[in-house]
C-alpha cells in the first residue's frame, strides 16, 4: 500500500469512527444538556488546534509544504484555538454574547479547515507526511470536522434555548 493509500484509508476509518461515537454516545449525551454544557466540550476539542504550529519543525524535516500553505495552516489553526476558548469562557460565565462567539468560531474554524484542505490536496501533503503531521491528518483533522459538526448542530437546533435554564431555588419555608 502506498503512503498516499494508508492515509487515505486512515483520514476516511477515523471519520467513520467518530461519526459512529458521535451518533451512539455524543448525540443522546448532549441531547440531555443544557447549551452551554452541550458546546463546552465540544469545544475543547479545538483548544489544542495550536498542535499545527508544529507544521513549522515537520517543515524542516522534509514535509514538503510550501511556506504560504504553511503559514495559513499554522495560522489558520491557532486563531481557531483562541476562539475556541474565548467561546468555552463565554459560556462558562454565561456571556450574553457567548452564542455569537460561537458563531464565530464557526464560520472561522469552517473557513480554515476548509482552506486547509484545498491546500492539502493540492499540494499533496499526504506524500511528505510522517509521524506527528501525519496522526494530524489522519486523525485530529477528521476528530474536528466531527466536532465542529455537532457544534453547528446544537448552535442550530437550539438557537432559542437561553444561555442558562432556570433553576428553581428549593423554598425555604418549612412544613407545619
Amino acid at each position: 500500500m502506498s503512503p498516499m493509500s494508508a492515509a487515505a484509508l486512515a483520514s476516511v476509518l477515523s471519520f467513520l469512527i467518530f461519526v459512529i461515537m458521535a451518533a451512539l454516545y455524543l448525540v443522546p449525551w448532549l441531547a440531555n444538556r443544557q447549551r452551554p454544557e452541550a458546546l463546552i466540550p465540544l469545544l475543547w476539542v479545538h483548544a489544542f488546534r495550536y498542535v499545527a504550529l508544529q507544521i513549522f519543525s515537520a517543515q524542516q524535516f522534509g514535509f514538503a509544504v510550501s511556506d504560504a500553505t504553511r503559514d495559513q495552516i499554522a495560522y489558520g489553526d491557532v486563531i481557531a484555538a483562541i476562539l475556541a476558548v474565548i467561546s468555552i469562557l463565554a459560556l462558562h460565565y454565561r456571556v450574553r454574547m457567548a452564542p455569537v462567539l460561537v458563531w464565530l468560531f464557526v464560520a472561522e474554524a469552517t473557513f480554515d479547515l476548509v482552506n486547509a484542505t484545498i491546500a492539502g490536496v493540492r499540494e499533496q501533503l499526504f506524500a511528505t507526511a510522517s509521524g506527528v503531521t501525519w496522526l494530524i491528518l489522519t486523525f485530529y483533522v477528521q476528530l474536528l470536522w466531527v466536532s465542529l459538526g455537532l457544534i453547528f448542530w446544537q448552535l442550530y437546533s437550539r438557537r432559542q434555548e437561553p444561555l442558562a435554564l432556570a433553576v428553581r431555588k428549593p423554598s425555604s419555608a418549612r412544613p407545619a
